[in-house]
């Protein structure tokens, strides 16, 4: 009997000293509880369908999204001599160019930045009737020095997509003058160190061209750089993860469709040749980008 009750005692001590214990411990300072313990994540396969629902419902959304016209620019100069066929699909002579902004200044145009093209493919922010963007590659002079001042006629702003091994070499810009766009409002972007094909690209491949010429040109300017055109438009699917580690939002090719479930890093431009008028340049910015 005795041993009986010595049991029921030791059992009503011990659940007394176990209620103290966590009434202590409720009452004490945050830093005196124990690490609360996350509930256990989903299976990585579960996880990995979850994030492909979302993925491919946003890329859905974007892709029924109506294109805007995107121009690619690269030198504005005039043809020297008997200039050959490629060379004149990426040289507009200076008149030619500013009859092409003209035509888009009288056609109600408005021009606009990536950040505004982000907004509305992944939000549905509104963008102005015409929305038109303006690309120029390569970082040459003549973009400062001709397309720069032609823009700002217009009150239009451009995206210049820079080659960070060109800078302050002969027919390319200075550092200083890519800060002075950048400045003035227009958009500084990435176009790879030294415009070497992505597709090619292995290991340390992605540090030099993309990782070290961003780096070099936000502390250039200041601004994050988050967008980048693909050297010749040539793209892959091995290329987007590594442009998204690199922070990189968006990613314009030229004029193939784009890819289904990436539509954000295949974005469409269109190269305006130089001997194209103001005219077939607006029917074909209309036939390219139709909705």
């Amino acid at each position: 009997m005795v041993n009986a009750v010595m049991v029921v005692m030791k059992k009503l001590i011990l659940s007394f000293t176990v209620a103290a214990l966590m009434l202590s411990a409720s009452c004490g300072s945050p830093a005196d509880h124990p690490p609360v313990q996350n509930a256990p994540e989903a299976p990585a396969d579960m996880k990995m369908q979850t994030d492909t629902i979302v993925k491919i419902a946003n890329a859905a959304t974007i892709m029924a999204r109506p294109e805007v016209p995107v121009l690619c620019y690269h030198q504005i100069r005039e043809w020297k001599g008997n200039e050959s066929r490629g060379v004149k699909d990426v040289v507009v002579p200076p008149a030619v160019f500013k009859s092409q902004l003209q035509l888009l200044a009288d056609s109600g145009y408005q021009t606009i930045l990536p950040d505004d093209l982000y907004a509305y493919l992944t939000e549905g922010k509104p963008l102005p009737d015409k929305p038109v963007m303006l690309t120029y590659d390569d970082s040459d002079h003549d973009q400062y020095a001709i397309a720069a001042p032609e823009m700002k006629k217009h009150g239009f702003k451009g995206v210049f997509f820079i080659m960070t091994v060109s800078l302050g070499r002969s027919i390319y810009m200075n550092k200083q003058q890519v800060k002075e766009l950048s400045d003035d409002g227009h958009v500084i972007a990435l176009h790879t160190w030294d415009h070497h094909d992505v597709r090619k690209y292995k290991n340390e491949d992605w540090e030099i061209q993309i990782a070290k010429p961003a780096r070099e040109l936000e502390a250039l300017t200041g601004k994050p750089v988050q967008y980048f055109a693909y050297p010749f438009g040539a793209w892959n699917k091995e290329a987007i993860p590594e442009l998204k580690k690199n922070n990189i939002k968006a990613a314009f090719q030229l004029s193939v469709r784009r890819d289904s479930s990436e539509p954000l890093y295949t974005i469409r431009r269109m190269i305006v040749p130089g001997d194209w008028s103001a005219q077939t340049m607006h029917r074909a910015m209309q036939r390219t980008f139709k909705n």
